[in-house]
């Protein structure tokens, strides 16, 4: 799916990285209306999803990673376009869901306040099995995590969502120009960003949306390549995983290739 940019196609102390976390300049962005992110998703193959089930009614299952993705599609236009319908998220839905979950998608995303997977995709509970650490980090636990609900869910979808703006990279470029660190433990979020980051720098366009989009790609690239457990059912058919950006601008997500 090189190219594609449709959806469906996330220092230091100098002396204060707190506020470095969200910076306020805006970046180049992909803006895709409603009918356009159809249109690429038709093209996709994905199709658009029939819409959800009430509120307390289990949702149709997923059985193909299109499927979900299409799902997926659909409820973040609609959050885009301010007609969510926040299914699935009732007392009903609560009970139901409290002996079992079956997610049809994993995501994989960043820990920013304004970036929540089930409000960006217009989902409920029970629908999404989220992983979220600064800056998207695919380390050996949170692979643990994907891989448990790749085996025990059989959840034909990953999701690696970065964002505009992104305050992990944006500390990290801080720490790479100013040949500094970040202060504790955040110093292990910025040093696993570094060799992602550091080769995009000299790159044309905004440095700090060409480094959330290579970490997207490499993140991917990494899920792929370090467990052979999601690399099977990938190669089955069964799993697809994609990487995509949310801007936080308009709401809408667009697929990075």
């Amino acid at each position: 799916m090189a190219g594609c940019e449709g959806f469906l196609g996330t220092c230091l102390p100098r002396p204060t990285i707190v506020s470095r976390w969200s910076r306020p300049g805006r970046t180049g962005r992909v803006q895709i209306d409603p009918v356009a992110a159809g249109a690429a998703a038709i093209a996709l193959g994905v199709g658009v999803a029939a819409p959800p089930a009430a509120a307390g009614s289990p949702q149709r299952p997923v059985v193909s990673p299109n499927e979900a993705l299409g799902r997926l599609v659909a409820g973040n236009q609609r959050f885009a376009a301010g007609h969510g319908r926040h299914p699935h998220q009732g007392l009903a839905d609560l009970h139901r869901l409290a002996s079992g979950q079956h997610p049809f998608a994993i995501t994989v995303g960043c820990a920013d306040s304004r970036v929540p997977p089930e409000v960006l995709f217009d989902q409920g509970l029970g629908g999404l099995f989220d992983n979220r650490v600064a800056g998207n980090i695919v380390d050996d636990l949170l692979l643990g995590s994907v891989e448990f609900a790749v085996t025990e869910f059989h959840s034909p979808l990953i999701v690696v969502l970065g964002h505009e703006r992104c305050g992990a990279i944006s500390a990290t470029i801080d720490a790479i120009r100013d040949g500094g660190s970040a202060p504790s433990h955040i110093g292990t979020v910025v040093d696993a960003l570094r060799p992602i980051v550091a080769p995009v720098l000299t790159k044309p366009g905004d440095p700090v949306d060409n480094a959330v989009r290579a970490n997207i790609r490499a993140q991917v690239r990494g899920l792929l390549s370090r467990s052979e457990i999601i690399a099977e059912r990938v190669r089955q058919g069964a799993l697809k995983v994609v990487g995509a950006r949310y801007d936080l601008d308009d709401g809408r997500v667009t697929l990075v290739g």
